[in-house]
């Protein structure tokens, strides 16, 4: 069945002599040896073939062994027997053409397809109009690649001859696309490990252990509380206002944990674009959209042995809540464009400074979830809250920003560091922290007094507490406006008659202000009645 050549001997006479072939190979090779691109290298590799013999289809299918499934290498060339195919994987037909080709390892050469209708993809062929199909299989190193198929509309002549220089052919097509599957892993891999650098860099960089100081109950507690889970699986929450250090507290979990020798990826939730949200955490699997031209790893695959940190775990959109509820629950997920589960080992800590009971009440946060999450619990006081730990944060802060910046350390007065214990710190740590870059820049060497303290804390504008409180004001004032207008409308947004329209802003930035400020529809129903 497979090498009937019986009907076509007559027309075998010799085309290519030893020369013609090595010439033909070489000019094959060299057009294809360095193609990078799966339709670069098909339409290299068809381009020369036909100046040699012609057909009316070729194709190149990819083996899979593991999942005894297939996959077209590139856009089969010609006809298309039942319309346009893609490079999604199907299953290897028991009774096919493929099969036969990659099972055998030989070539499979069938004169006239009428007579095997039984055949899978067969009669699409036949109803296409091709009556003839050679197929070769594609081997490296002892092991199937895939196979590669010719198909006619009327058999070709000088057959025996041609599987002969099909058969070279097919070995050296195998050797290109072998070392261009092997350049885009490495590639791939490449890009993985940019992104593993790039977590690594941003840890190390944001966190040394040595730079924690504390010296009030709160933070005992706190780190009592660390050192007891840390070395667990179970999922923590930190909760607490911005600037806290919450991101800090888990870095201190992950390298006291026995994960410390993997990746700690952060991911700040609200920092990811909404459309590209999913894509971003899962992955995505190649052509699952526009754009998605290569597989993605995700970072819950990136975190694998290792933690994932979410920070601001409120802002994720409810209908990824559910996905990572699933990925606790089941320690799997699915890349976005691709339905095989994918098994994951990471430790999971979320971070938020908002009330998320108040968000399970707004049905902005999935109830199930919270639960989940919150197996351990860290609350981290604001800075106003354990003023203990000022005196200590702002002298070891100081010594560590001096020898950075290789300045004189500035001293602080008694009285300089009482006036830093009652000032509130609305930045927290974080507005510590640049209150200390400046000193050190601005005041390197000297003694700094309470009155030192008073003009440096009135010059910090962005954080100081008079314009704290101007800003708190103009938040409750932008509130109080948006709530009328919403009673006004009666809730409505958009529209001629929307709140949005009366208040002159774009229907978008009316809906974030709306969350920004935490108005919920009681706030303004309550006016109606």
């Amino acid at each position: 069945m497979q090498k009937n050549f019986e009907s076509l001997m007559s027309r075998s006479s010799m085309r290519w002599d030893t020369q013609t072939r090595y010439k033909m190979l070489l000019e094959i090779t060299n057009a294809v040896v360095t193609r990078t691109n799966r339709e670069e290298l098909f339409q290299a590799l068809s381009k020369e073939l036909r100046k040699h013999f012609p057909f009316d289809r070729m194709a190149i299918n990819l083996y899979d062994s593991k999942s005894q499934s297939i996959s077209y290498f590139a856009t089969a060339e010609g006809v298309q027997p039942g319309g346009s195919l893609t490079r999604q994987s199907r299953p290897l037909a028991d009774a096919s053409i493929a099969r036969m080709v990659v099972q055998s390892r030989q070539p499979t050469i069938i004169d006239d397809l009428r007579r095997y209708s039984d055949l899978s993809s067969v009669g699409a062929m036949v109803k296409a109009g091709l009556t003839a199909t050679m197929a070769f299989p594609m081997l490296v190193r002892n092991r199937v690649l895939g196979s590669i198929h010719f198909s006619f509309r009327s058999a070709p002549e000088h057959i025996t001859e041609l599987t002969e220089v099909l058969t070279d052919v097919s070995r050296q097509v195998a050797i290109a696309v072998d070392n261009m599957r092997a350049y885009t892993e490495l590639a791939r891999l490449n890009r993985s490990l940019e992104r593993q650098k790039d977590f690594l860099l941003q840890s190390s960089q944001e966190y040394k252990q040595d730079d924690f100081f504390y010296a009030s109950a709160a933070m005992a507690d706190i780190m009592k509380t660390i050192e007891q889970s840390a070395d667990t699986d179970a999922t923590v929450l930190i909760t607490g206002e911005t600037g806290t250090g919450k991101d800090y507290l888990a870095r201190c979990i992950h390298n006291l944990s026995s994960r410390r020798s993997h990746l700690f990826v952060k991911t700040n939730c609200p920092a990811l674009a909404s459309s590209l949200f999913e894509s971003e955490l899962f992955g995505h699997a190649k052509g699952a959209f526009t754009g998605a031209n290569d597989k993605r790893v995700g970072r819950f695959e990136l975190a694998h042995g290792g933690t994932i940190f979410l920070d601001e775990i409120a802002e994720l959109p409810i209908s990824l809540q559910a996905k990572l509820l699933h990925i606790l629950q089941d320690n799997q997920f699915e890349r976005v464009g691709d339905s095989r589960p994918v098994p994951i080992d990471c430790r999971v800590i979320a971070a938020t400074n908002k009330d998320l009971q108040e968000s399970i009440r707004a049905g902005t946060f999935r109830k199930d979830l919270f639960y989940r999450l919150n197996i351990v619990s860290i609350h981290v006081p604001p800075l106003r809250e354990r003023r203990d730990d000022i005196p200590l944060l702002m002298t070891k802060l100081t010594q560590i920003q001096a020898r950075s910046m290789n300045r004189a350390e500035p001293a602080y007065s008694h009285a300089a560091l009482e006036r830093l214990c009652g000032y509130p710190w609305p930045g927290n740590v974080r507005e510590l922290k640049n209150l200390v870059k400046r000193m050190v820049i601005l005041r390197a060497g000297d003694r700094i007094s309470a009155a030192d303290v008073e003009k440096i804390l009135e010059s910090a504008l962005p954080q100081g507490q008079i314009v704290s409180e101007e800003v708190a004001s103009l938040r409750k004032s932008e509130r109080q406006h948006i709530i009328k207008a919403l009673a006004k409308t009666r809730g409505v947004l958009g529209g001629k008659q929307g709140a949005a329209r009366l208040l002159a802003l774009p229907r978008s930035t009316l809906q974030y202000r709306i969350r920004k400020l935490h108005i919920q529809p009681e706030d303004y129903l309550k006016s109606l009645n």
